[in-house]
């Protein structure tokens, strides 16, 4: 019983997603037209890129790159806003799971239980999500929504960029209030760990890392891209297919599955585009705090009549809660397994800050774009 609990709580949004994927099956059987529910690009691309990242991850590229931030602090407030900025501006690259996966950690271990780890890890955690709104690939319902509505690159970055750029300096601005000057600094390292990073892998990962770029650019074909990162996967870096999350890709799959049938259901059609239409930013947003922003990128998305309106609002809609963003719940989860680790006071902050950010940029989206 111990271990289903388990796995409940580790795939809950997976097992939602199935059972509701399931039950949409009994009201439209099976059928060819389930193969056009599933937009296997995305599938394709998203894979490519947690497979890179990980290789990246893997080559000690990330941590790397964490000593040499901690190397240039000045003290403990700059310290803070290098590892938040590195959060904010890497996410954007990286996606905002894997860059807390990256960071939360390092910070966890340089900073120990000090008063300011729970402050630093909560910006961090908003920073990653803000971060990651500017890119197609900085999260998976930007790489989604991306594909779904068309749009160019320019385009994409004119309804992002203005949003990410007030989000950087709201970020900088709450880790300067929350980290106080006369706070004793970190023990910082002196030295990176381990040898030289292993360039073959690197230059590995970089050349299909920018072929990955190419593909969400629609410069090459996502069926190559696929192609050939399986097939280098395959004759140098197999364990880097163990590190994929499959079960976020399992996701999307059931939720194409169920908005697909949902699609084919007239009422619901007719009742979601009522609801949908027109309120694209509200409706994303509060979704979002219930079930997470990517299912509610997928579920909303067919009955959008404004792509950036919805765009704006599952990635505003990130923050808030704690599970608006399925990479909140990691940093969460690493710091809850530290010793020491003081649970009620981390939501307590992160309530307050993601709330509070929440409020500020749903009206600045909702002023441009209008519900």
């Amino acid at each position: 019983m111990r271990q289903l609990i388990h796995i409940f709580k580790r795939e809950a949004v997976l097992i939602v997603a199935a059972v509701l994927a399931a039950a949409s099956m009994a009201a439209v059987p099976p059928d060819l037209g389930y193969l056009n529910y599933v937009n296997w690009s995305v599938l394709a691309v998203l894979f490519c890129l947690m497979a890179v990242v990980a290789g990246f991850r893997r080559a000690g590229a990330f941590d790397a790159l964490s000593c040499v931030l901690a190397q240039r602090a000045a003290g403990p407030r700059q310290l803070a806003v290098l590892l938040v900025l590195a959060c904010f501006f890497s996410s954007a690259v990286i996606t905002n799971d894997v860059a807390l996966i990256t960071f939360v950690p390092f910070t966890v271990g340089l900073l120990g239980m000090s008063r300011r780890l729970i402050c630093v890890l909560v910006m961090e955690t908003a920073a990653a999500n803000l971060g990651s709104m500017l890119t197609p690939v900085g999260n998976p319902q930007n790489l989604y929504l991306y594909s779904c509505s068309g749009m160019r690159m320019g385009e994409f970055l004119r309804v992002t960029g203005p949003l990410w750029l007030l989000g950087l300096v709201l970020v900088t601005a709450c880790t300067l209030l929350l980290v106080r000057r006369d706070e004793e600094a970190a023990a910082l390292p002196e030295r990176m760990p381990g040898g030289p990073l292993p360039r073959a892998m690197l230059v590995r990962c970089g050349v299909l890392f920018i072929l990955c770029l190419l593909t969400v650019l629609r410069l090459v074909d996502w069926r190559i891209t696929l192609v050939v990162t399986l097939l280098a996967l395959l004759l140098f870096d197999r364990p880097l297919l163990a590190a994929v999350d499959y079960s976020l890709l399992a996701t999307f799959v059931c939720f194409f599955v169920l908005v697909g049938n949902l699609a084919r259901m007239n009422a619901v059609r007719d009742w979601a585009g009522r609801l949908v239409g027109g309120h694209e930013l509200l409706v994303g947003a509060a979704l979002s705090q219930i079930i997470s922003n990517v299912p509610a990128a997928a579920m909303l998305a067919p009955f959008a009549e404004s792509w950036s309106a919805l765009i704006l609002g599952v990635d505003v809609g990130g923050l808030g809660t704690l599970i608006a963003s399925m990479a909140s719940l990691i940093t969460y989860r690493l710091y809850s397994n530290a010793a020491g680790a003081e649970r009620g006071r981390f939501l307590l902050v992160f309530s307050a800050v993601n709330f509070g950010l929440l409020a500020v940029l749903g009206a600045v989206s909702f002023l441009a774009y209008g519900a």
